[in-house]
């Protein structure tokens, strides 16, 4: 268990899912979609990409992956969320639409759409904790930022400079994390690597309980 390739699940419904697939496989892990609560059961790990957080919210529901996602979550399996997958992992969202669902997790508010529209996107230094190397470019979309979070959530990663300087784009709770900007869409992959990374910690530990 503990050398085998980690299989991490894109969930498959909406958004940059190709991204995510080959950044994962860059990073040493086996990379799959998932569209079906069936091809869940089969993964150690989840991403939940950037995309409509409402339009993900509803096709969960459609596919049947509401319930199974939460019950994996709950369960333990880590997870990653960027952009839309972070709004997805919050137990609280702000200005997101009255019937919208998450999977919950990471006990945080985030306000959705915070840094504007499609054409406010945008390029930023982020410095993330624990990962080795210069500042990530990020890349921010019609990004949510985290407006509120509990003691026991960690801040990754702050944008560094700008009007939204100090606001917090990058999180983790235990086995779940979360950004605001979109690594996928880069060259550099030491999120998904940090992500991978956490996963197979998460095996080890389950392979060594009675």
């Amino acid at each position: 268990m503990q050398n085998r390739e980690p299989v991490i699940g894109v969930l498959a419904l909406q958004g940059d899912v190709r991204e995510h697939l080959r950044a994962l496989a860059e990073a040493g892990a086996q990379a799959v979609p998932v569209r079906r609560p069936a091809e869940l059961d089969e993964i150690d790990a989840l991403v939940i990409p950037g995309g409509e957080s409402t339009t993900i919210s509803k096709l969960a529901e459609t596919f049947e992956l509401l319930d199974p996602i939460r019950k994996r979550l709950a369960d333990g399996m880590p997870a990653y969320g960027s952009c839309a997958g972070m709004i997805m992992l919050a137990d609280r969202v702000l200005d997101g639409r009255p019937d919208q669902q998450s999977f919950a997790g990471i006990d945080m508010t985030v306000r959705r759409n915070a840094f504007g529209r499609q054409v406010d996107s945008f390029e930023v230094p982020v410095l993330i904790d624990g990962m080795p190397g210069p500042e990530f470019a990020a890349v921010f979309i019609r990004a949510p930022w985290v407006e509120d979070l509990a003691e026991g959530v960690q801040v990754l990663g702050r944008v560094t400079e700008g009007p939204a300087a100090g606001r917090v784009v990058a999180v983790r709770q235990g086995n779940l994390m979360a950004t605001s900007f979109h690594p996928e869409l880069t060259g550099d992959h030491r999120v998904h690597a940090y992500f991978v990374e956490l996963v197979r910690k998460a095996l080890v530990e389950s392979a060594d309980r009675p």
